[in-house]
């Protein structure tokens, strides 16, 4: 008879699907907690839902059908216990920077919902399959100096976008600039709707000091709530303010979303964007709550959900979705505890559609820009644009490089320039990274920087020379110029000691170069020296064969191995440096006496 290997028939399959994990460890006592957190939650769903749709260019009702499907999608697959999941302020303009363009003229929004659907499945592919392949990493290809520049240029994109909305009126333009000039030209022509500008200026206000002053309350709420009571009692309709009109009813069939082969190109290219960034606050949004509620993060598990929620979207003529910072924590302030709290505030919302379509019939739209702007208003980081300014001017710059291509080439150029600049940083510090001359200072032991002490002491004839980075093909015309600087030093010094302790890597072009400088440097009486290689560099470098050209003995474990060998052959002893020493890299301190 066989017997089975445990963990791998299809009931141990079963139980590694995160929702089927939760359903057989969920606790009796939780389940209050989590659908009176499920019910404060839909309030905040609703409201938000069917803005950020607008947001996207979309039906407002695509917003609800969204919300439903990925927190039903996430619940299933999601690892977190309370992470919410749905349409965001940070994806809208992205949607629409991507979907608009490919819409007919017209504006169909049964092409736009259809071109969106496909952008949440192609997102949903491109998380799932970077979560089958442990791609988690690849968030990190935004620095949070670029991330902080793209989120302000999006928050300013998204304000100057829905001020003509909240005031009553709309503006046709492509860019940033244009919607500026438009906003201003109608103003000026007197298209400011006074009872439009009233209910949106009004709500901005009633949002910002519940959320400041009384955090426990649902401001959404209570200013939809109002918003609806001022439409109704003063008849808003009929004083030229936009209402979002009665809901279909009902709920959309499985639908497998359709579109032409031309426009798989540009909806993939915003698939890409969208993932990075949903992927970004994905991990920082489940790192933030795993840490107040003791979870561990599983960032693929993380992504794998997100793509489960994207998928469950597209089939439901929905849009891309990312976690949100701030329901997950009305969530957690409301008692959640698992996942159910999502599955409660989904049904309240299908019921909602079956039974009551017409509820926000008279919600006015200046209400749902005011609730964009203020979630707009969170995207910006001003204090930490000014503490880059303060602390580091050349991580501001990446900010603000970040920040104008948002604000000035669009959304997706946007992110694309923020990523290209993160790389481009990363290699700029591989390119050109510190180094620096080190010496003995009294009473401190070990060598050190001799700009941080410029009266370090040095070796007659000896340069103590540390390149602070892996010595790759980026770097090491760096390296080389650097060290041909301080060999022609007068007088010339006889060795020059590498630090080569933060020397994680040696390639093959940086092995041909160090191969010809020391011909080149013996030719002319001096040796280069190397203290602290690491074994796995050392392996390489004898690989290479550059212990052929580079003497075998001139390969030490130790700074004071090499100092002390170097002693041994010259005789030289320690002398600080004259009072004009500029503890450059070029101040060596020698004295022309040679060694072997």
């Amino acid at each position: 008879m066989t017997t089975r290997r445990s963990g791998h028939g299809p009931v141990s399959r079963l139980r590694a699907v995160p929702g089927v994990r939760a359903v057989s460890s969920y606790r009796r006592e939780w389940l209050v907690k989590d659908v009176v957190a499920g019910v404060v939650l839909t309030t905040l769903l609703v409201p938000q839902g069917m803005a950020y749709a607008e947001l996207a260019g979309l039906p407002p009702i695509t917003g609800l059908y969204t919300t439903v499907l990925c927190l039903l999608g996430y619940a299933v697959c999601g690892p977190s216990r309370i992470l919410v999941l749905g349409p965001d302020s940070s994806l809208g303009p992205m949607i629409a920077a991507t979907v608009l363009p490919l819409v007919a003229a017209g504006g169909d929004p049964g092409r736009a919902v259809a071109l969106a659907s496909v952008l949440a499945l192609m997102v949903a592919a491109i998380m799932i399959l970077a979560s089958v392949a442990k791609l988690g990493f690849i968030a990190d290809l935004v620095s949070k100096p670029t991330m902080i520049g793209y989120m302000n240029g999006l928050a300013l994109t998204i304000l100057i976008g829905q001020l003509p909305k909240l005031l009553g009126f709309s503006v046709d333009a492509d860019n940033l600039i244009g919607e500026c000039a438009g906003l201003v030209r109608k103003i000026a022509e007197g298209a400011v709707v006074p009872a439009a500008a009233a209910v949106g200026v009004g709500g901005i206000v009633l949002l910002l000091v519940l959320q400041r002053f009384v955090p426990k309350v649902p401001a959404v709420l209570v200013m939809v709530v109002l918003a609806i009571a001022a439409a109704v009692v003063f008849d808003l309709g009929e004083r030229g303010v936009g209402l979002v009109g009665v809901l279909p009813e009902g709920f959309p069939p499985f639908t497998i979303p359709q579109v032409g082969l031309s426009d798989l190109a540009p909806l993939f290219a915003g698939a890409l964007g969208i993932a990075l960034v949903s992927l970004a606050d994905t991990i920082s949004n489940a790192s933030a709550f795993a840490a107040r509620t003791g979870q561990k993060v599983h960032g693929n598990g993380e992504m794998a959900g997100v793509g489960a929620a994207n998928l469950a979207a597209a089939l439901f003529q929905g849009f891309p979705v990312s976690t949100s910072g701030s329901r997950t924590a009305v969530a957690q302030r409301a008692g959640a505890r698992t996942q159910l709290t999502g599955v409660v505030g989904a049904a309240l919302i299908v019921v909602m559609l079956l039974l009551a379509p017409g509820l926000f019939r008279n919600l006015p739209q200046p209400a749902l820009a005011a609730v964009v702007i203020t979630a707009s208003l969170s995207l910006a980081d001003i204090p930490g644009t000014v503490r880059l300014w303060r602390q580091r001017r050349a991580e501001f710059l990446l900010c603000f490089a970040a920040f104008a291509g948002v604000a000035l080439l669009g959304v997706l150029p946007g992110i694309a320039i923020a990523v290209a600049l993160s790389v481009l940083n990363v290699f700029r510090r591989a390119w050109w990274p510190y180094n620096t001359v080190l010496g003995r200072v009294p009473g401190l032991e070990g060598y050190h920087d001799v700009r941080s002490y410029p009266r370090a002491g040095q070796l007659p004839g000896l340069v103590i020379y540390r390149f602070d980075a892996p010595l790759i093909f980026a770097n090491a015309r760096t390296f080389r110029d650097e060290v041909r600087r301080l060999a022609d030093a007068d007088p010339r010094p006889a060795w020059i000691v590498v630090a080569a302790e933060p020397m994680t890597d040696v390639d093959t072009t940086a092995a041909d170069m160090l191969a010809e400088l020391d011909e080149t440097l013996n030719a002319e009486g001096v040796h280069l020296v190397f203290a602290e290689l690491k074994d796995p560099v050392r392996r390489k470098v004898e690989r290479y064969e550059l212990t052929r050209t580079i003497d075998a003995g001139h390969f030490f474990p130790t700074l004071e191995a090499a100092v002390t060998a170097f002693r041994l052959h010259t005789g030289a002893e320690w002398k600080a440096p004259t009072d004009g020493s500029s503890g450059s890299t070029g101040s060596t301190g020698s004295t022309g006496i040679t060694g072997s």
